[in-house]
């Protein structure tokens, strides 16, 4: 039966509408109700999206019928999942309705166990879990709480890539809903395939998706996490370009800086991931050059793939995968290898204005280093994701306590300041900003790529099957729509 809690806020004539076309089992949120507050929290509240009702369909065609109603009430729509994104474009969606697309999160192997076919609403712990029971496994974000498809519109890192390549990589097909309201099958017979992999989010809303799976090769994982002292940057991250550039195939390389009191009361640290696949200790030849620099402290586990989020902070009970009203905006800029000199001034910036009573002492300065074998071995044109040829994701994250726009101010003022140093110091003309990161002050071609034929191609693509512009709150292809 649906549900359906009254409300004098906007939206209830719609509400109203909607009922008398979705299934029996769909269900309806009105504000300031205990489910609508839940499903319509965001991870980060700078520049978020307001919506009047949220809508949870359980079926493809619920979510046929409630952008085809929208379509005809004109009003805006958005899909809501993980709620992690955190680009202040969202913040242009002001009242409409939101669709939590959490119920479609089914997990189907197919008998030859070389695909599964997933609900657009699944996490990637859930997918992990189910394709683990029965020995597969696939690309699907680090993070256990956002959803496969979230990261995987915008491209999509994940542990396994250097061995399969991004979360895009592996898709085969997919049940989209467009903006006219009509449901299709998108595969590499559609023109719109290309777009889906790293635009995605410009183009519709994902019901399913199949996607490649693979026999699990190596159930034994290990990690070292070592933490050292500031004064050590120039250090790490020399060996770091020495030592561990390319990344090899069967290892991950990742770094936090952070205010640990307990490691150092003053300054922030370096906190330095090693995980190494198919081992149950990392090899002393990527250990030994950071053991010989120096850490505060070295710790080693062993486990299984199922325990890198929860190694490396970012299991479902980990703080960036809690909603507790604070903004979290990011800084995105893909880099080829460290500029040292530019990680020092970051590192003193980042001290200097994130450290002790300053409002943004629970910030995070992150550096992904993940394998790219397998992002490289395909084809740059062949998708719209179009940073393939970098190597390293850095972000600073900027977590704060909103309390006005000119805190907000200084956070974004920061942010964009440790950004341009790591842009500056890449070499690079074009900022590279990872689209599911960005800030939102970037644009399409930061985002998408700066070839104009990648520009003119997603335009022509937008043109086609979105004219009116119903997907543009994430990353928008088009400016100003």
């Amino acid at each position: 039966m649906s549900v359906f809690i009254d409300s004098a806020a906007a939206g209830g004539e719609h509400a109203n509408a909607l009922r008398d076309v979705l299934s029996p089992t769909a269900e309806i949120f009105y504000p300031n109700s205990t489910e609508f507050n839940s499903l319509s929290a965001r991870w980060s509240t700078l520049a978020q999206p307001k919506v009047n009702v949220a809508v949870v369909p359980f079926s493809d065609d619920d979510v046929v019928k409630i952008v085809q109603y929208a379509k005809k009430a004109k009003l805006p729509i958005l899909a809501y999942n993980g709620a992690h994104g955190a680009i202040t474009t969202l913040g242009r969606m002001q009242g409409g309705i939101e669709i939590y697309l959490g119920r479609l999160s089914s997990v189907v192997v197919a008998p030859d166990g070389r695909t599964a076919t997933i609900g657009g609403g699944i996490s990637s712990k859930a997918v992990i879990d189910a394709l683990w029971s029965t020995g597969k496994q696939t690309v699907t974000g680090t993070c256990e709480c956002v959803s496969v498809l979230g990261p995987g519109l915008g491209g999509g890192h994940g542990w396994l890539q250097g061995h399969y390549g991004l979360v895009a990589d592996q898709f085969v097909s997919m049940n989209v809903v467009l903006a006219d309201g009509t449901l299709q099958t998108v595969d590499t017979n559609s023109d719109l395939w290309w777009a889906m992999k790293g635009a995605g989010q410009n183009f519709g809303i994902v019901t399913s998706l199949t996607s490649k799976i693979y026999d699990i090769k190596h159930y034994d994982w290990a990690i070292e996490t070592l933490i050292f002292s500031g004064d050590k940057v120039e250090a790490v991250y020399q060996a770091a370009n020495d030592y561990l550039s390319p990344v090899p195939v069967n290892l991950i390389n990742w770094s936090y800086w952070l205010n640990i009191p307990s490691a150092d009361p003053d300054k922030p640290v370096i906190l330095f991931y090693l995980i190494q696949e198919g081992t149950t200790a990392v090899n002393s030849v990527y250990t030994k050059p950071f053991h010989d620099i120096g850490p505060i402290s070295i710790e080693a586990e062993s486990g299984d793939y199922r325990d890198l989020a929860r190694w490396t902070q970012v299991a479902l009970d980990s703080a960036p995968c809690q909603k507790t009203g604070l903004a979290n905006p990011r800084f995105p800029a893909y880099i080829k290898e460290y500029n040292v000199s530019a990680q020092r001034l970051e590192y003193d910036i980042f001290a200097a204005e994130a450290s002790g009573n300053s409002p943004f002492s629970a910030s995070i300065f992150m550096f992904e280093a993940y394998p790219v074998q397998g992002v490289q071995a395909v084809e740059s044109d062949s998708t719209a994701f179009a940073f393939r040829s970098d190597n390293i994701l850095t972000a600073p994250l900027i977590t704060y306590t909103p309390t006005g726009h000119e805190l907000d101010q200084q956070a974004a003022a920061l942010g964009k300041k440790l950004r341009g140093i790591i842009h500056e110091g890449s070499g690079s003309e074009e900022l590279h900003a990872y689209v599911n990161y960005a800030f939102g002050d970037e644009s399409p071609r930061n985002w998408y790529g700066c070839e104009q034929w990648r520009q003119d191609r997603l335009k022509a693509l937008k043109q086609k099957y979105d004219p009116e512009g119903r997907f543009s709150f994430f990353g928008p292809i088009l400016q100003g729509v």
